[in-house]
């Protein structure tokens, strides 16, 4: 075949282009870079502060843990039983029973018990001294008085009253004396009203406690009415 019009590339016209190429391009960087205004930023100072750190409120601490302790067991100690040597044992004499006599020892005040001869009975002991109640003096005086014994001066006179009056009465019921405590108003009255009094009055006397007769007061009144 015919060959072209063309011409072939060779291996040093590609090298020669490329550095042509590369040489326009600085050229064109270094012009725009003359026509740039630089501008220089100035950095950021940064601040450092120091911030305490938040206090962080201590969490709620668990429970103590009750420790559970468990008690020993010990184990139960024995004694040793010791061993003891017993006495031979003997058959003790029989004391031939002996006859007790029954005796009273009731004790007595103020009197001292003789020493008895042997097989001798205790005497009794004195009877214990009887208590009674005290009492009085006593009598119907009203029927020691009649209408005779009015006396013939008071009757004459028209006189009347009542006459009070106070005995004392032996250990033997008779009366010892008679005194007017209040008077009736007529001598002659007062007058008979201690005479019958000291002649006809009789007393069952009076008692102790021990029930034995004594002396004794007794306060009385008579009153005198004229007779029709």
């Amino acid at each position: 075949m015919a060959q072209g019009a063309f011409l072939q590339p060779t291996k040093s016209n590609g090298t020669a282009l490329t550095v042509v190429i590369l040489l326009h391009a600085t050229a064109l960087t270094a012009v725009a870079l003359s026509k740039m205004d630089v501008i220089r930023i100035k950095p950021d100072r940064t601040k450092i502060i120091r911030v305490a750190p938040e206090a962080i409120p201590p969490e709620n601490p668990p429970p103590p843990t009750e420790k559970v302790v468990e008690p020993r067991t010990t184990p139960p100690i024995t004694a040793p039983t010791p061993e003891i040597d017993l006495p031979p044992i003997f058959d003790a004499p029989v004391a031939e029973p002996t006859h007790i006599r029954d005796v009273d020892l009731t004790p007595t005040a103020g009197v001292s018990l003789p020493d008895l001869p042997q097989g001798a009975a205790m005497p009794p002991p004195p009877p214990l001294p009887k208590t009674v109640e005290p009492a009085r003096a006593k009598a119907n005086l009203a029927s020691y008085v009649t209408d005779s014994d009015y006396p013939a001066a008071a009757i004459r006179a028209e006189e009347q009253g009542t006459t009070r009056f106070r005995l004392a009465v032996g250990a033997d019921g008779k009366v010892a004396s008679c005194t007017v405590t209040a008077s009736s108003g007529s001598s002659a009255l007062d007058a008979k009203t201690c005479s019958i009094m000291q002649k006809r009055a009789r007393f069952t006397p009076a008692r102790d406690t021990a029930g034995n007769p004594v002396g004794d007061t007794v306060s009385n009144a008579i009153r005198w009415i004229l007779p029709e």
